[in-house]
């Protein structure tokens, strides 16, 4: 009676398992890509990770300096491949579409997978390298002169008042 039941419930456990084997089975297309950081910089590097994407291949967008390669990734649950792209020092602001494409496994595109900054404008910061202009000169000048102009009359206002 009991090795019946034993039977029995290995008997379910193995059916529940081959059941569950069809979705176990290695990814066979790409199925999604990473891009990281999501905002670059121009002249910048981003990596690329795709899952699905056992053996390797390839990745392209308008924005990266050359084409990507993918290498697999060892040890990764969705047997995955990763790559570094550049970006163009030339690459307009704005988001960029990347296509991957898996050696004979298939292609994918994900639009909008990361976004390119333009550069931080430099400049002197406010500061002069010619000292200082003419208008500063006139409202320096100017300011003094009313400086002098103010203590002269309270002084003078001063000396009046103490006669009385």
């Amino acid at each position: 009676m009991r090795t019946t039941r034993a039977l029995a419930v290995s008997a379910v456990a193995a059916a529940v398992l081959g059941a569950a084997a069809p979705t176990a089975t290695a990814w066979d297309h790409p199925s999604n890509i990473v891009a990281l950081p999501g905002v670059i910089a121009r002249g910048g590097e981003l990596t690329l990770t795709v899952d699905g994407c056992s053996k390797g291949g390839s990745a392209m967008s308008p924005a990266f300096r050359d084409e990507v390669e993918l290498s697999s990734v060892q040890g990764s649950r969705n047997e995955s491949a990763s790559g570094t792209a550049k970006v163009k020092d030339s690459a307009v602001p704005g988001t960029y579409d990347v296509k991957v494409d898996c050696g004979g496994t298939g292609a994918l595109t994900r639009p909008s997978a990361f976004t390119v900054i333009g550069g931080v404008r430099g400049g002197l910061g406010g500061s002069s390298a010619t000292g200082a202009t003419p208008t500063d000169v006139a409202i320096g000048g100017g300011l003094v002169a009313v400086a002098l102009i103010g203590g002269g009359a309270f002084w003078l206002r001063r000396r009046t008042e103490s006669r009385l």
